[in-house]
């Protein structure tokens, strides 16, 4: 793995949107971050309840395994764009609507544990991808939902997403306190 190939991005190499998510996520190297932080949003889901799974903490709101859902389609696009902008490909990538894809998606018929195990897969695969990304291949650029990001940028937004909704999950799912 290129240690630090896909440093902290500077606020000019993303939508600003995601400068709240950027933000949690620690300092050092992010690919190790993806890896420790799977494992501790895993051990979180696997002690939600069973009768937690599709609770909605207020109308409208998502259920866990909805929750689930769109940490896998939103890793799914970003780790596509990341690779995507990696390869040098051109032309500008479509955004998405994270709650008309919620609407179409399964995630709320399948066991959360299956969309967990999906979760991991997926960030194994991206841990290893982003882990073989160059300094070269993190500064590549590529423009998506109508903004500029860099390849660097995309991992570190994986990772305040993640962070960001995991906590969500404690406080309003699971009612803990932070």
């Amino acid at each position: 793995m290129a240690a630090h190939a896909l440093g902290r991005p500077d606020v000019a190499e993303y939508n600003p949107y995601y400068a709240r998510y950027i933000a949690l996520v620690p300092e050092g190297d992010v690919v190790d971050t993806l890896a420790r932080e799977m494992e501790a949003t895993q051990a979180l889901l696997a002690s939600v309840p069973a009768e937690r799974e599709e609770y909605r903490y207020a109308p409208g709101k998502w259920s866990v395994r909805e929750v689930v859902g769109h940490l896998v389609d939103t890793e799914r696009l970003f780790a596509f764009r990341a690779l995507w902008f990696a390869r040098g490909a051109g032309g500008e990538l479509a955004g998405m609507d994270q709650d008309a894809w919620a609407r179409v998606s399964s995630a709320g018929a399948r066991p959360l544990a299956e969309l967990a195990e999906e979760w991991r897969a997926l960030r194994s695969a991206n841990v290893l991808m982003f882990g073989s990304f160059t300094p070269e291949d993190g500064a590549r650029r590529g423009v998506a939902s109508g903004f500029e990001v860099t390849v660097r940028a995309l991992p570190w937004m994986i990772a305040g997403h993640e962070l960001y909704h995991r906590a969500r999950i404690r406080s309003d799912y699971l009612g803990e306190q932070p």
